[in-house]
């Protein structure tokens, strides 16, 4: 039966629960099923999932035996299995069946002890050998099939001998809108996951990133035990990083398995890490729980009072901000970001993780990944609507069944395309606050003034002054001061924090001016983020001399109009603009898009842009170029050496200055 649309939220709430670790199991579809069938055994229902959602849901009855994959233990198979052939195609209702064949005999209802088989059976063949397919436990074998019932009043509850039931009337719907060779998961329930804070170490693929280095450092820091391998690493690259991250006693060992022992309560990945990497071979080998970076986080969440923020641009800053102020009035926060806050960097951290030791938790909630969907907060921060990612009705449907799960209050932005969220839902928060510069806004900022390099505001006759500048970080600090005011901070105790911000890494980070040229680093990759730090870059330098780095072929392809809309719109007549090669970090990804082609466009909308074929000839460009009163503003997200090739810009200013004064 088809699913309202107020159910779709809950149920794709716990679609994202049953998928969160099946993407690791083998026989999991490569490429990701268009058409998926979901046999969710806790709730004894089946899930029809096209394009990600769930179309539509029946009831079921698995075994009563339970679930498990061996031969004459009449229990239903668990794990990735496929359709293997579709019986009784125009056969009437209540049909049966005997040996996959009809038998010509309908079933009308009469009262039968016996299970019989009736209507339309779907063969299932399983892809997991040792689980549902191989000696002992081949599903064909064992006669394992979707299939309609006559005892269709026990449907909804545990009652087969191993095969999965349904009633008549929905397996002919089922039968009618599935093919051979669709993929179909049957889930006992959702993973869970290993006490981080119990004895058991986690071992985490990829430490050297953002995400996955903070919940290390969290758990390290609130006394769980961690370890964790990089390429990076290996390479003997970033030595910084895993200094701070040893410090902690996270224990790094080689990315070649020899990580995972006796000792490894679960392996912690992310989508970046591909089956093929040692430590993820170990891991199945060795039977260890394997656990997305998602899932945990959504662990540290629901188990702590969690303020929780997402949106398309902003998160990393209002999460600084909130963390910030939480923290400077004694109520000990702590934190887990994308970002490197530039606070804890001066106690010579990393910058994105911190314990304070409270109850409360401030995270970035991604929706790039779709784990957002996933997240249980106490506090539901919604910044902003944007295209980036994933096209904006993807990422709203992803914003509706966030704002379901939120405990107790919702934070939004008063703007139209986060509308629908302000609307009262069953099973939404009780509060929902919203913030902006409209009149209808909860918390409004008025008498804005936006200087080169600060910016002012009130909100209810109280002033506030922020020094970081851009119309862009006064929505940030709306943010973070409705989620204060949320948890029960006085606005008046808010001012002095955010007058002290200290601001995130790269964030509009400024390296240094040399002879009247300044050198910004910056985070920007998607359209709205560009437009605001060559927006404010405009508004302290003659001439802005930008340089984009894009990220990844998918997004880049994804964008590429928006980015030549951006560019073509932001920059003015005497601004400047040069893109480096798209950064590739690794994989399978179509690598047919150059960042000359994007240039290409630009140019053809009049804005002066070129190509830099590397990053050598773009520092002998960019010196050579440079002059009194410019800002050359690096962005670019994902790849760390940005920030060297910033310093190097700085560097190349400040050598050709020194050479043209000897020369003097």
């Amino acid at each position: 039966m088809n699913v309202p649309p107020e159910r779709a939220p809950i149920l794709g709430a716990r679609l994202a629960s049953l998928l969160r670790d099946a993407g690791t199991r083998p026989g999991a579809p490569a490429d990701g099923p268009g058409r998926l069938l979901v046999v969710d055994v806790e709730r004894q229902r089946l899930m029809r999932v096209e394009g990600g959602q769930v179309i539509a849901e029946y009831p079921v009855s698995t075994a009563e035996a339970g679930i498990g994959g061996a031969e004459s233990s009449f229990r239903t198979p668990p794990g990735w299995l496929r359709i293997h052939r579709r019986i009784g195609e125009g056969q009437p209702a209540g049909m049966v069946f005997e040996s996959r064949r009809p038998t010509g005999r309908v079933w009308r209802g009469e009262a039968y002890d016996e299970d019989l088989i009736l209507s339309r059976v779907l063969t299932l063949d399983g892809m997991q050998p040792g689980v549902n397919a191989g000696p002992g436990f081949d599903s064909i074998e064992r006669y394992i099939y979707l299939h309609g019932t006559n005892h269709e009043y026990r449907v909804g509850r545990p009652a087969s001998h191993g095969c999965i039931r349904l009633t008549n009337d929905d397996i002919i719907e089922l039968f009618d809108h599935v093919a051979e060779g669709d993929p179909v998961l049957v889930v006992e329930r959702p993973a869970a996951i290993p006490d981080p804070m119990g004895p058991g170490r986690f071992h985490y693929a990829g430490l050297g990133g953002s995400g996955m280095s903070a919940l290390a450092q969290f758990q390290a820091m609130r006394g769980g035990v961690a370890s964790g391998s990089d390429r990076a690493f290996d390479l003997g690259q970033r030595a910084e990083a895993r200094h701070q991250l040893e410090s902690l006693g996270i224990t790094i060992h080689p990315q070649d398995g020899s990580g995972l022992g006796a000792d490894c309560a679960a392996l912690v990945l992310s989508t970046a890490v591909e089956d093929t990497v040692p430590d993820v071979v170990a891991a199945r080998r060795l039977g260890v729980t394997i656990v997305h970076r998602s899932e945990l986080l959504a662990y540290f969440v629901d188990t702590l009072r969690s303020i929780a923020v997402t949106g398309t641009s902003g998160k990393s800053s209002v999460v600084a901000m909130i963390f910030e102020t939480l923290r400077a009035v004694g109520r000990n926060p702590s934190v887990i970001t994308g970002g490197d806050l530039v606070s804890l960097q001066r106690q010579d951290l990393w910058g994105n993780a911190w314990f304070g030791g409270s109850e409360l938790l401030v995270v970035e909630a991604d929706e790039s990944d779709g784990s957002v969907v996933r997240y249980q907060p106490a506090i539901g921060v919604v910044l902003n609507l944007q295209r980036d990612h994933k096209e904006m009705a993807l990422v709203a449907d992803m914003f509706a069944t966030f704002r379901s799960r939120i405990r107790e209050a919702l934070v939004v932005g008063d703007s139209a395309e986060l509308e629908f969220l302000g609307r009262a839902t069953a099973g939404g928060p009780e509060a929902t606050w919203t913030f902006g510069s409209t009149p209808d806004a909860d918390v409004r900022a008025e008498d804005i003034v936006l200087e080169p390099d600060a910016s002012r505001f009130d909100i209810d006759g109280v002033v506030f002054t922020l020094p970081v500048p851009g119309a862009h970080n006064i929505e940030n600090a709306l943010a973070a001061i409705t989620a204060c005011r949320a948890l029960g901070v006085a606005l008046a105790d808010m001012v002095a924090p955010l007058a002290g911000y200290h601001g995130v890494g790269r964030r509009f980070q400024s390296l240094g001016v040399v002879r009247g040229i300044e050198v910004v680093d910056d985070f920007a990759h998607n359209p709205a983020k560009l437009a605001a730090a060559i927006a404010t870059a405009r508004r302290r330098a003659q001439r802005v001399l930008a340089v984009y780095q894009p990220h990844g072929y998918g997004p880049t392809r994804f964008l590429r109009q928006d980015f030549v809309d951006t560019f073509a719109t932001t920059l003015g007549p005497g601004d400047r603009l040069w893109l480096l090669e798209i950064y590739y970090a690794g994989g399978t990804a179509r690598r047919d898009l150059s960042s000359a082609d994007i240039v290409a466009d630009i140019t053809a909308r009049g804005t002066l842009a070129e190509f830099a074929p590397s990053r050598d000839w773009l520092l002998r460009r960019l010196a050579a170029e440079a002059k009194h009163g410019d800002l050359v503003l690096v962005m670019g997200a994902r790849d760390p050496s940005l920030t060297t090739f910033a310093r190097d810009v700085l560097a190349a200013v400040k050598a050709k200055a020194t050479a043209e004064t000897r020369e003097k």
